[in-house]
């Protein structure tokens, strides 16, 4: 991928020169196979659900059809949601809402998406939490990732309810007041110098998530435990381990999933400390979606030339 015009030396930097610009070159097709790579490589590490965050401006209608059919046909289930914010002005708030709209009220499984407040009016948080709440489901929102951010709770706290997503919340108070399931994310948060969350210190129910940096969860477990234990000598692998399995929460039916892994036993202090561990098979829904490490559906070297394709049309546009 090209440089950005200038390099980086903080978060904000970060959004602006490099994911903001991305997410604006983005076009369907390319969503299409960077969500049937993102699904593959997730199908690869044992993680048979995604729950997603997605954005781009310049292609948003249909692109949450396009995410789910590329996450179906790996064989993945899949969360959409259209990340709304205010940063394309008012007219690009409103197809952010229409998508979500679209999308849920014609059967896809969704949660309205907000990018997050420090780049939303107090009107569109107002409707994507109203249009939330039309549609009987969550809110997916980042919340306090950066020091950007921090006026979020104040402006969430009347909106949020326990059915909302909450990603990140690096800068977050003691206490915030905010309701709903809370996405630690400390590898993503790591990468891009945000600091460390510490979970611990909320009452709110804790999921572990990747921020779309990785698919292999059991990493993400590993990082998350190690994180814990920098900053608390005496932390076990077990909480972290909690914060894996609460992900069921989020799409339960994953509970009825078989994965027969690589490795026995599959507990948290042996996992911590063994290094790739991988799936043998994989049945979701009654149907083997992996079998002796290879995906059934599709073909891995096919989606990755294509994914490859999609790349180098990404990074021309950039």
């Amino acid at each position: 991928m090209p440089a950005p015009p200038t390099t980086p030396t903080e978060f904000a930097g970060i959004l602006e020169l490099v994911w903001w610009r991305l997410d604006r070159a983005l076009d369907l097709e390319m969503i299409r196979w960077s969500a049937m790579l993102g699904a593959l490589e997730a199908l690869e590490h044992g993680t048979t659900a995604i729950v997603d965050h997605h954005e781009s401006p310049s292609s948003i209608e249909g692109s949450l059809d396009v995410i789910a059919d590329a996450c179906a046909e790996v064989g993945v289930r899949v969360v959409c949601a259209y990340g709304v914010t205010d940063r394309h002005g008012p007219e690009g708030a409103l197809r952010g809402l229409q998508e979500n709209e679209r999308f849920i009220r014609a059967g896809g499984r969704g949660l309205v998406g907000i990018h997050a407040a420090f780049t939303c009016s107090d009107e569109t948080l107002e409707a994507a939490a109203g249009l939330a709440n039309d549609l009987g489901v969550g809110v997916h929102v980042h919340v306090c990732e950066g020091p950007q951010d921090r006026e979020a709770p104040e402006r969430l706290e009347s909106l949020a309810s326990e059915d909302w997503l909450l990603a990140h919340c690096v800068h977050l108070p003691e206490s915030p007041g905010l309701s709903g399931t809370i996405a630690h994310n400390p590898r993503s948060n790591l990468n891009n110098g945000v600091g460390y969350a510490r979970p611990t210190r909320f009452d709110n129910p804790i999921v572990l998530g990747s921020d779309g940096i990785g698919a292999a969860m059991l990493e993400e477990f590993q990082i998350a435990y190690v994180c814990h234990r920098d900053f608390d000598v005496t932390a076990s692998p077990e909480t972290a381990w909690k914060w894996l399995e609460n992900g069921r929460e989020l799409v339960p039916e994953t509970r009825s999933d078989l994965v027969t892994w690589a490795y026995d036993p599959m507990e948290p202090w042996h996992v911590a400390f063994t290094p790739a561990i991988r799936p043998l098979r994989i049945e979701v829904s009654g149907e083997t979606v992996l079998a002796e490490g290879v995906p059934t559906r599709v073909d891995p070297e096919e989606v990755r030339a294509k994914a490859a394709e999609q790349a180098q049309r990404l990074h021309a546009r950039l």
